[in-house]
């Protein structure tokens, strides 16, 4: 895997470019509406890398794929009998921490803010918001596929749509080109809801996502948010409610909430 290329780097000086950069090009002049463009993945580190959980298992993550997708439903049957298609088992499964090729993103730039931000040990080093046309990307797809989203006047997939042109994990590594594709999976419940979720695979579940991007980079940028900005970003978010209580319905996240709401800024 190669280093970040920073050359899409944004660094923000400050709140108000911060909202300018995140809400940018969103105004859509055949509508007179704006709509976003981009979806966004926030990460408290801006080294880190758009690495799948199936990658950081290491060693033989990718002959281990079919292996992990299989137990799941098998000690999970009675969770999963109603789950007819591997992609709505692969969402469930990565809803639920299984290590998956899907990636974790979302339509609303706040919530990725929320996720840059939400580690309050983590204040001492940039964070970063990971920025892709999601219109664009769509363009680099098989014809086949493609022709999906074309159809249903759409540019990512649902669990559905997928279905049709690839039945199984195997039929999307089938295609001679590389591609990134986004997903949206069913509304498994209020996380997936409340925090406007998708999920981006890649063709090859060993290929990072970071390296594809970078092959073109017209598709993507990078907003830095500094270190010393975090605390003022925290605070705001948190004042237009977007906190682990909202993200994470439950007694979990209002706990992260509320630890991290009393932790002092000298912590």
């Amino acid at each position: 895997m190669s280093a970040i290329n920073t050359q899409n780097d944004i660094y923000i000086e400050n709140w108000t470019q911060l909202q300018e950069e995140l809400f940018k090009d969103s105004y859509n002049n055949q509508i007179d509406r704006y709509r976003g463009t981009y979806v966004f993945r926030g990460l408290q580190d801006a080294s880190y890398k758009l690495l799948t959980t199936l990658i950081r298992l290491e060693g033989a993550y990718a002959q281990l794929e079919g292996h992990l997708l299989r137990n799941f439903k098998k000690f999970a049957h009675t969770d999963v009998t109603h789950q007819t298609s591997v992609w709505e088992l692969m969402a469930l499964a990565q809803h639920h921490g299984l290590p998956t090729r899907l990636l974790d993103w979302t339509y609303s730039p706040y919530v990725a803010l929320h996720f840059a931000t939400a580690n309050h040990l983590r204040y001492d080093i940039d964070g970063v918001i990971w920025c892709v046309k999601l219109h664009d990307s769509s363009e680099h797809l098989p014809t086949s596929l493609k022709g999906i989203l074309d159809k249903e006047g759409s540019h990512s997939f649902t669990t559905e749509m997928l279905e049709r042109e690839c039945p199984t994990v195997a039929d999307v590594g089938r295609f001679k080109e590389q591609f990134a594709l986004f997903l949206e999976p069913p509304s498994l419940g209020d996380r997936i809801v409340n925090q406007f979720a998708l999920f981006s695979m890649m063709s090859n579940n060993s290929m990072v996502l970071d390296d594809w991007l970078e092959e073109h980079p017209e598709l993507y940028k990078r907003i830095i948010i500094p270190a010393a900005l975090k605390w003022e970003i925290r605070d705001k978010l948190d004042m237009a409610n977007i906190t682990e209580r909202v993200m994470f319905p439950g007694l979990d996240g209002l706990s992260s909430w509320l630890q991290r709401h009393y932790s002092s800024k000298n912590s």
